[in-house]
């Protein structure tokens, strides 16, 4: 999944490099800035040192040192001052400096920060649509893994009214809140219990029968089915795999593969890609052998958005982190 939310501490992040939210001196500080420091070691301190600083909104690189990573690619965000000071601009100019700092150095994979969040003052919520904006556009033109890693779930927040919408479209929806576990359970025991009648021989030679002609009928595949709606939304190839979240090589396994079975959260993201109708996103679904679920609040929180025609596969799963879920991706 080229980029995904984790909630993680981001010195223990084996990628390529991670992001160090500096100060202009980069010679250590609090927050994120500590934290890395003490888990390389002195010797980043050292290196730092020959740097000479760093203006806000660019970004320098070091060797990881005692970290997992290779790199630390060190970026200056802005102090919040308002709105009205250049800070977005800034803060747009210090991802994207990262991103290209990575990528001038081969790096397949790097983890980020919420950058200007913490002591700087940036608005969460204004912080993270920052990241998701400039970390998406970056990778349209390149390929590359990207962590947006969350310490901590209360530095974390969506829209206010946009939670409480899908809490309560959830709560409408949920099967288990309106499902007495006593009842569940009472079935489940019902089914167990039931004695099963073994066929009789002479109906093996029938059912294998009807078996070859359903089998004979089959249908096009989920990857039959996703190149066709491919084709007929008139995105390329490489738009429809990157506006889903899915890296190039699992695509290509899809591609070459008829038969492929993608995991449930892969065909759902090319459902949002393609920007089905939710009709269509079931039929999708059934082609990989899953379909919605009302005891699922993944699959709700989904299918809210789908049914509220927002087809923007970040946003999705921006939602999906607030609540816990897994994302959509590959």
């Amino acid at each position: 999944m080229p980029l995904q939310i984790v909630r993680n501490d981001i010195t223990t992040m084996k990628v390529d490099a991670i992001v160090n939210a500096a100060n202009e001196s980069l010679l250590g500080g609090g927050g994120v800035d500590g934290a890395i420091h003490r888990a390389a070691g002195p010797q980043l301190l050292e290196e730092c040192r020959t740097l000479g600083g760093c203006k806000t909104g660019q970004a320098k690189i070091t060797k990881g040192y005692r970290l997992p990573a290779r790199y630390v690619i060190h970026t200056v965000g802005p102090v919040w001052q308002g709105g009205s000071h250049g800070e977005k601009s800034l803060l747009v100019s210090a991802y994207r400096s990262s991103l290209e700092l990575a990528a001038a150095h081969h790096c397949e994979s790097m983890a980020f920060p919420l950058i200007s969040s913490g002591v700087y003052g940036y608005p969460k919520d204004q912080a993270l649509q920052v990241a998701v904006d400039t970390i998406r556009s970056f990778l349209q033109s390149h390929d590359l893994t990207v962590y947006l890693v969350i310490f901590d779930r209360a530095a974390y927040t969506i829209g206010g009214k946009l939670f409480q919408e899908i809490a309560a479209y959830i709560d409408d929806r949920y099967v288990e809140a309106h499902t007495s576990p006593y009842e569940s359970e009472r079935r489940r025991m019902a089914a167990a219990s039931a004695p099963m009648s073994a066929p009789a021989p002479a109906m093996f030679g029938s059912l294998l029968g009807e078996l070859d002609q359903a089998l004979g009928q089959l249908d096009e595949s989920f990857s039959q089915m996703l190149l066709r709606k491919i084709d007929e939304s008139g995105m390329t190839d490489a738009q429809c795999y990157k506006k889903a979240n899915i890296d190039r090589k699992l695509f290509s396994k899809i591609r070459s593969d008829v038969h492929y079975k993608p995991s449930k959260a892969t065909a759902m993201a090319f459902a949002v890609a393609l920007e089905l109708p939710l009709d269509q996103a079931r039929e999708l679904l059934k082609k990989a052998g899953y379909a919605f679920s009302p005891a699922s609040k993944f699959d709700i929180i989904v299918e809210y958005f789908i049914t509220h025609k927002n087809y923007d596969i970040f946003q999705i799963n921006q939602a999906l982190f607030a609540f816990d879920q897994s994302l959509l991706g590959g």
